[in-house]
Formats: structure tokens, sequence, C-alpha cells
């Protein structure tokens, strides 16, 4: 019935915006996954069988009612290394362990999680990413010679100087063109696809101009057939799982933070909410069938996804029409796209690396010069120097010990007392002092979370303010969130330190979640059941009832109201 949910009052009027929507997207859709395959050091036709079969499954099965999947360029350094390392053919293998990983992580309700990692590390191996697909772009817009690929950006920079000598200048007149139609087209007819007339435009002036001196598609990868591959099963094999186990791993990844954000994204431009576990599970299932037709790793498209939603998209089915135009053109029109230029693939890819590049945001969280820009910049530098894993490892990392500091600053621990003066009698940390302070019964007010990284604050802060011959300490944790089996672990140490000296603990205000782990660990049982309040209030009523209050005389504290009765000490004032 869920599944229904997604075409509950679907009608022949949201068909045709999903048939419009489908085939505008279908049509950006084909430069793309040629491109995306080609900088992945693929055939371009794979992106294309990509495009087709991961794309309808993923409208199909995902999560999100407008999620435009296929290839994208977030894997292109990650499939390019591949690549280079293992294989196509390995690359096919990891991209359906890859899909397994996916389904048994929604299967899990694991989807949730991803939203976890901070939004600096994403920005930083996002931007850094763009920089990798740009960069990669330079030979190909220059139409160099001889060139070898690296899987280091420094290697690759410094190959790219080595050969600048061989610059191709109908190969920069090819790059020209299709970049400025391309933005041309996008300025003055928002609503056609500038990457693909940038390439058609391009594509026929170098065919009628500039044959046989640039490089194309043909030339360099060999004609794309007109229909889909064979069936395919990988080998399987055990030292080859467990050697494509980590790739494969890192693919699942990025695959399942990228289409989550996409639909974040859907979410926002159309007010509704997505499922991120099926969504997961759809883009896994996409990602297990697609490699079986030669299909390289997909992910939800944030811009395809955005231009499906402005196009009128109404369900899913826009999704499926994209699959079936790509698939149409691939059919009808498949070998012409031999005759396009590798020259004009390379401006369409670095306009691709400029709009994900996330440079507003990027220089947004720089500004705020915080600890996040830290991470920031190091999960930037370290995308594009060393790895995308080792970039979000380290990323990641490092924002948990920030936040680790951060939240270890958080717990405030101060010793109150009630302002008389006040109707409420409320406690103030301001009305404690060496004159008024009572010698019998101290009040600590804890804010923030007490786990680990603030249980040494606590245990200090509680130590230093602790009087000698206390019969009661109340301690409040109206405002305490969180407590963990450290935090727990330093609260009773102080409660059998307080027992041992003939001392009571109190409790008021204390959290659920705070209950539920002292219930556990047997704390309620130590402190005493009938010892914790859910008012302060309360809590200092019962102290007061079991002081000594012998000791009471003379005392000129006056901590609480019913000090004056307690000392016996004439002529005070009753506002005291």
């Amino acid at each position: 019935m869920k599944w229904m949910g997604r075409y509950k009052g679907y009608h022949a009027a949201a068909f045709r915006k999903d048939i419009v929507s489908g085939f505008i997207v279908g049509i950006i859709a084909i430069p793309l996954g040629m491109a995306f395959a080609i900088a992945s050091g693929v055939k371009p036709e794979y992106g294309i069988y990509t495009t087709i079969i991961a794309g309808i499954l993923i409208s199909l099965l995902g999560g999100s009612r407008f999620q435009i999947g296929g290839p994208t360029g977030a894997f292109i350094p990650i499939l390019f290394a591949i690549v280079l390392q293992y294989g196509y053919d390995n690359l096919l293998l990891a991209g359906l362990m890859a899909g397994i990983i996916l389904v048994l992580m929604g299967i899990f309700r694991l989807g949730a999680l991803i939203k976890f990692i901070p939004r600096p590390v994403t920005i930083g191996f996002t931007a850094g990413i763009a920089v990798i697909i740009f960069s990669g772009q330079i030979k190909n817009l220059l139409g160099l010679r001889g060139m070898k690929n690296h899987e280091s950006f420094i290697a690759n920079m410094q190959e790219i100087a080595r050969h600048l000598a061989t610059v191709n200048s109908y190969s920069v007149i090819t790059a020209a063109i299709c970049l400025a139609v391309a933005l041309l087209t996008s300025r003055l007819l928002p609503r056609i696809p500038g990457s693909l007339t940038g390439l058609v435009a391009s594509s026929v002036v170098a065919a009628l101009f500039f044959q046989g001196h640039v490089a194309t598609i043909g030339s360099s990868f060999g004609a794309i057939p007109s229909e889909l591959p064979h069936f395919y099963m990988p080998d399987l094999t055990w030292d080859r799982l467990r050697t494509l186990l980590q790739p494969a791993f890192i693919i699942a990844m990025l695959g399942g933070i990228e289409s989550l954000l996409s639909a974040v994204v859907a979410d926002g431009m159309t007010g509704t909410r997505h499922n991120s576990n099926r969504e997961l599970i759809g883009q896994g299932i996409a990602n297990i069938v697609a490699p079986l037709f030669g299909g390289i790793p997909a992910t939800g498209a944030i811009a395809r996804t955005a231009t499906n939603i402005r196009n009128g998209a109404a369900s899913p089915i826009s999704g499926i029409v994209h699959g079936v135009v790509v698939f149409l053109v691939l059919i009808l029109f498949a070998p012409y796209a031999s005759n396009i230029p590798l020259a004009s693939m390379a401006p369409i890819l670095m306009l691709v690396a400029w709009n994900m590049s996330e440079r507003k945001e990027f220089a947004h969280i720089l500004k705020t010069r915080t600890s996040d820009s830290i991470v920031l910049l190091i999960t930037f530098a370290l995308t594009v120097l060393t790895s995308l894993p080792t970039a979000v490892e380290v990323g990641l990392a490092l924002s948990v010990l920030l936040f680790m500091k951060r939240m270890s600053e958080s717990l405030n621990v101060s010793k109150v007392l009630p302002d008389i003066a006040d109707k409420r009698a409320k406690v103030k940390a301001y009305m404690v002092s060496e004159a008024h302070d009572c010698p019998q019964i101290s009040i600590f007010s804890l804010e923030g979370p007490l786990f680990f990284g603030t249980a040494n604050i606590f245990e200090k802060s509680m130590a230093d303010a602790l009087l000698p011959n206390l019969q009661v300490v109340i301690i409040r944790m109206a405002k305490v969130p969180y407590v963990d089996m450290t935090g727990e672990s330093k609260l009773a140490r102080l409660v059998n330190d307080i027992k041992r000296t003939g001392g009571t603990v109190l409790i008021s205000g204390a959290q659920p979640q705070s209950l539920d782990v002292f219930k556990k660990t047997g704390l309620q049982a130590i402190i005493g059941e009938q010892h914790f309040f859910e008012r302060t209030g309360d809590a200092i009523d019962y102290a007061l009832a079991r002081i000594d209050v012998h000791a009471c005389k003379g005392c000129k504290h006056f901590a609480f109201r019913e000090c004056t009765v307690l000392s016996d000490v004439p002529d005070v004032p009753r506002s005291l």
C-alpha cells in the first residue's frame, strides 16, 4: 500500500507532466552519462547503460518520488582509481557488492545514520571532487597527446605540465564553442539543455572543419553499439570479493550520502518527505542489476533531480520515462555519438564540477573561522591530494574530536541558593557567597550532558564545592539531557562518598533518560527512590526537615527563609 501511495490520485494531467519532465531530463542525461563514464576511465556506452538500467530501477524502487539516478560526478575519482588499480571487470564486481551493502543498510534501517555526517566534511570532499573533475578535463580541453593517467592529483598536474607543448588548437576551439553555446543557451533559453546544444554545435563544427584534427569518442573508444549489452555474471571468487571489499564499501558510502542528499534537496523543493531506508534499498538493487549489464555504479543525481522537479514531475514515472528516452536515443542515434569530440565533453564536465563545487557554502564556512573551517579545509585538501576515503575518515575523526572538545566545555556546575527576595524563591548562583551559604545543605545545578567528555569537570567542580559536615546535597538535573555510563560512574562515586560521611543525596528534575540509566545501573536504589523529586522546592523542604536543628543555633547565613526561625537570632528582618 505504501508503494501505491506514491501514485495516489495520479491522473492523465500528471502523466503528461511526467512525460515532459522525463523527456527533458533524459536528453540532459545522455551527454552527462557518457562524460562521466569517460572521466571514470571506461567506455562512454557504459555510462548510457547505467543511466538506462539504474535510472529506471532507482525511480521505480527508491524512496523519493522525484529522484533521478544514474552515474554522477561524485563517483569519478573513486571509479577512476578502481579502474586503474583493479580493472573494469573488478569495477563491475565492486559496484555489485556496493549494491548489496546498500540494500543491507536499508534493511537494517541505517539510512538516518548517513545524515549525521557533518556538513563541513560533505562540503569539503564535494569541493575536492569538483577540483579533481575539473583538473582531469584539462588534457581533453587542450587536446594534449601522449598523456598517462595517474591516481595522484599532483602527478596528473605534473603530467599536464610536461605535455603542454602538445596543445591542439583545434581542440581548444572546439571546447570553447561548446562552452559558449552551453552558457548562452542556459541564459537565453533556460528550458533547453545547454550541455546538449553545446555538444551538438561543437560536434558539427568539428566534423565540418576539424575532421581528423581532434580526438573523438569513436577514435578513442570505438563506435558506440546501438543495443544493450548481454547479461554478464562476474566471476565470483573469495579472493576477488575480499580484495574488492574496501572499494565496494567506499562506493556504497558515497552512493548512500549522495542519494540521500539529493532526496533531501527534492524534499525541500517539493515539500515532500522521502523514505531514506527505502531509498537505500532502491539504490542498492539498481547497483546490483546495472553491473550485470555493464553499468557502472550509480546514485541520485542532485542536478538532474532538481531539473526533473522544475519541469513539473509529478511522480516516479518521470524517472522511468527518462530511462526509456535514453534507451531510445541509444537505439536510434548511437552511431552519431561516436563523432562527438572529447574536447566537447571537457567543458560539460567542467561545468558540472563548477556547479557541484558548493563554492558559496565553502566560502561561508571559511568566513566563520571556527573549528568547522579547519575540518572543511583538511577534508578538501586530503580529497585532492590523497584519496576520498582518507579525507572522509580524517574529516569524521577530526569532527568527532572537536565535538567532544566542545561538549566537554558544555557542562556547567554551579552552587546555588534560593533568592528569598523572589516570590517564587528561584535558585540562583549569585546568592552563594562566603557569608551566605548553608553549612548543612548544598544545592548544585548541572547544565549540559554528563558523559565521558564532561565527567572530570563534574567530579572536580563537585569536589571543590562540597563543604565539610554536610547533611544533604541536592543535585538539580532538569537541564541534563544525557547521562552515559562514565557520567553515572562519577555521580555514583560522589553519592557513595557523601553517604560514607553520613550525608544524603537528593536528585531533582532528572530527565527520563537519566532516570532510566540510574535504574538500570542500580544507582536509583543506592540513592533511594524517595530521594528523587520533580521540583527543587520539594527537595529543599525534605532537606530542611532532616537537618540538625541544633547546628542552626546562632547561624547567621540565612540561606533559606526558614533559617530565621531555626537560627533563633533576634531582630532579623523576615524579608531575609
